[in-house]
């Protein structure tokens, strides 16, 4: 097997663990200590081949004549899968949210917008998954007997703490946006973004269900060429606006698959106030 082939196994291999642990934290899920612990030693493996492999491709792509940039982008094309490339990007985003959560400082907001906010249903599960993190590594440094081990304990508690709260920064900061030409803006965290032109928009009202399911679920057909499916947004397992439209919308799911949509249903702590924007946008 080729060093190359290795990593790109390696990465899928702890994929699914990784996704895992994002998906029970957003809703609301607080997996064994043992379970993350030994899913992020397989991250860190991974990264680390990864790292290897990345530096000799950028190598061999340089002494063909690629630019610096041109050599990134190809050995990063070669060895990480589109969906590694998303979750990882998912991450980055997320930290950066926790200095702009600190600055009250919001993403992708501009002067006319409306905004509407979407974490009422999760903060406070949030803030308790935090808390039980919290004791959870107090505990830990009183019961584990060993020096190395819990320091490594230690990191892993602490990322994943820094995890949650920069799941929650990213969905705080980055809210739903009415901008003044009346398209809309959806978004969860750096998970999730679609803009709704308002041309596309048939109607939308004040709607609360309590679907089960994780995060983005689809149903319908949303087939190329198709009517287009039933996407359902869901926060704190309930949504509370429901958006039809007049064709189907495409939309990239949290790992990069493609979907449509032409019923939307989402969550907004306020969706009385959100209705109203998008029916009364604001005069140009």
């Amino acid at each position: 097997m080729s060093a190359v082939r290795a990593a790109r196994v390696a990465v899928a291999a702890v994929l699914p663990g990784e996704l895992l642990l994002v998906l029970c934290v957003a809703s609301g899920v607080r997996p064994p200590g043992r379970v993350v612990a030994a899913a992020e030693v397989l991250v860190l493996g991974a990264l680390l081949l990864e790292a290897w492999v990345l530096r000799s491709l950028y190598a061999a792509a340089r002494a063909r004549g690629a630019g610096p940039a041109g050599a990134r982008a190809e050995a990063v094309r070669a060895v990480v899968p589109v969906a590694v490339r998303r979750l990882l990007l998912h991450e980055l985003r997320a930290a950066t949210s926790l200095g702009r959560w600190a600055l009250r400082r919001e993403h992708g907001v501009r002067p006319g917008d409306v905004t509407a906010g979407y974490t009422g249903p999760q903060t406070a599960m949030m803030y308790g998954l935090v808390f039980v993190s919290v004791v959870e590594t107090v505990a830990l440094a009183f019961l584990i007997p060993w020096p190395a081990v819990h320091r490594v304990v230690l990191v892993l508690d602490v990322y994943g703490v820094l995890l949650v709260l920069a799941m929650h920064a990213a969905c705080v900061t980055r809210p739903h946006v009415v901008r003044p030409d009346g398209s809309l803006r959806i978004r969860y965290g750096a998970l999730f973004d679609l803009t709704v032109p308002a041309d596309a928009v048939t109607s939308v009202r004040v709607d609360r269900r309590y679907p089960e399911g994780r995060l983005v679920k689809l149903s319908g057909d949303d087939r190329e060429g198709g009517d287009g499916g039933v996407l359902d947004l869901i926060v704190g397992s309930q949504t509370t606006v429901t958006l039809e439209l007049n064709r189907p919308l495409e939309f990239r799911r949290p790992l990069g698959a493609r979907a449509r949509a032409r019923t939307i249903r989402f969550h907004a702590d306020d969706p009385r106030a959100l209705v109203t924007a998008l029916r009364q946008p604001a005069p140009p």
